[in-house]
């Protein structure tokens, strides 16, 4: 199959931004897409993360901004003269039409002559492996086959861009590793270009070359997944990323890089990542990865240590999640290699490399916003 997904060179966002009722449920998106990248828009219900990919879509006007194909704007084109695809997380399939004829169905609106309708369709059902259920209908499959059927009548138009709206999430789990390995071997293959909305940071760090991590609908910050994981821009990312323990404390002092953080019966050394001066309210991000149980015997030379008491230990295989109570009160989420006793007291150690400090009034939400948020969902 030859997409025309190469044919432009970049696609540009300036400034988008769309309203609804007066309240900005996303503002001044800006970000230039590269033909062949997988972006992943990331981040909470109500961010705008689909509002942005609808905008996109042709399926919002939007309220600011443009959006640009090598330079010529397409947003004042309706949606069905963009040439993108659209992949639903419904999927969005007619019930009453089999697998081959709902594949086929874009292609018939677009008139294109019989053989090539029957060829494309070919190639759609065999890349992504349906060719034995195309005579069925949509509730003869599995949720993963008719997500399958979804992407092939998105592809077989061999659209420019393909836009994806949390088309994994009515799967079961070990359907969307299957699906999120399929993904990204068709994009891979095909040379598409992608952008894929997820509020799963997982899904989104294993699939896309770049992420846009988006909050009450502005951006937070854009990134590959390595920088993202390992360095975040702001709490909100880190919290997004898998930061778990977000403590408030105050910087006692300063030196270069590092800052001695205090409160609650706790006195850590912890990396700026954000400038802080002494007496600052802060807010120091931990991984549960990052911050150990302590084993008998084992060395804190160089790491931050604390006591907590265990309140629940979770097998995971490898090894245990623990969620303790530090000396002072704070929850905290750690890892073990061997099962603490709940009840028991423990020590932690962290890097002190990996407790990232950030200033904790960052775009602090509004309850108007909290309440648009709701709304949008």
């Amino acid at each position: 199959m030859s997409l025309s997904a190469n044919a432009f060179e970049s696609l540009e966002l300036k400034n988008v931004g769309r309203s609804f009722g007066g309240r900005d449920a996303l503002v001044d998106l800006n970000l230039t897409i590269r033909a062949g990248e997988f972006i992943a828009l990331l981040g909470p219900s109500g961010c705008g993360k689909s509002t942005a990919l609808n905008c996109l879509a042709g399926l919002l006007p939007l309220t600011h901004g443009e959006i640009l194909i090598d330079g010529k704007r397409v947003d004042v084109l309706p949606s069905e003269k963009r040439d993108f695809g659209m992949v639903f997380q419904n999927y969005a399939l007619f019930p009453h039409l089999s697998v081959e004829k709902n594949i086929a169905f874009g292609l018939q609106m677009r008139g294109l002559p019989k053989a090539e309708i029957t060829r494309r369709v070919g190639e759609g059902l065999a890349l992504v492996k349906l060719e034995e259920h195309a005579k069925k209908l949509p509730g003869q499959l599995s949720g993963g086959q008719q997500q399958r059927v979804a992407i092939a009548r998105a592809v077989v138009l061999e659209p420019r861009l393909v836009l994806m709206d949390e088309p994994l999430s009515n799967l079961d789990a070990k359907l969307r590793l299957e699906m999120r390995t399929e993904i990204r071997r068709l994009h891979q293959s095909l040379g598409l270009t992608t952008i894929y909305v997820t509020h799963d940071q997982e899904e989104a760090l294993s699939l896309a070359d770049r992420l846009v991590v988006l909050r009450d609908g502005r951006v937070q910050q854009i990134g590959t997944p390595e920088e993202l994981h390992d360095h975040p821009a702001n709490w909100h990312v880190a919290d997004f990323m898998g930061y778990r323990n977000l403590i408030d404390l105050t910087v006692e002092s300063v030196e270069g890089s590092q800052a001695r953080v205090t409160g609650n019966g706790m006195d850590l050394l912890a990396k700026l990542v954000q400038p802080a001066s002494v007496g600052d309210n802060i807010r120091v991000a931990i991984r549960p990865s990052d911050l150990l149980v302590v084993r008998p015997g084992e060395s804190t030379t160089g790491r931050n240590t604390l006591q907590a008491q265990v309140n629940v230990v979770e097998y995971q295989g490898r090894e245990f999640a623990v969620g303790v109570t530090a000396t002072g009160g704070q929850n905290l989420f750690v890892h073990a290699e061997e099962a603490p006793v709940p009840g028991a007291t423990v020590t932690l150690a962290v890097d002190p490399a990996r407790a990232l400090v950030y200033r904790s009034n960052l775009d602090e939400v509004s309850t108007e916003q909290r309440e648009l948020a709701e709304v949008r969902g």
